[in-house]
């Protein structure tokens, strides 16, 4: 099974949400999405196959979503947020053939498996 999980190191939720999907014994592609952000016709993409709205997935309890001021900002204004600073991006974003979704908790990840 291909699977691909937009990843940050740093995040116990990504970390877990990667650990479930290795002891399942798949070798997912691990997306470093801060270092190769997705751009805005990618984020529309998950968006739309994982079913949530941008202000479900952007992180709006980062310092920088303040900064921008990007409170109340509609859906086109937080995509193009979010493909300019892939910090505003939550995750784990986890990509299967059985769907999309952004796993938190760590073992939503196990409905794409």
């Amino acid at each position: 099974m291909a699977v691909v999980i937009w990843h940050n190191p740093a995040c116990s939720n990504s970390r877990g949400a990667l650990k479930l999907i290795r002891d399942a014994g798949i070798e997912p592609t691990v997306v470093d999405y801060l270092a190769t952000p997705p751009d805005e016709a990618t984020l529309r993409r998950v968006l739309a196959d994982a079913g949530l709205r941008a202000a479900e997935l952007v992180r709006s309890k980062e310092a920088l979503f303040d900064e921008l001021g990007l409170a109340g900002a509609d859906e086109q204004a937080l995509v193009a947020a979010m493909a300019t600073h892939p910090r505003l991006i939550n995750r784990p974003v986890v990509i299967t053939a059985k769907g999309t979704a952004l796993c938190r908790p760590p073992e939503t990840v196990l409905s794409l498996l």
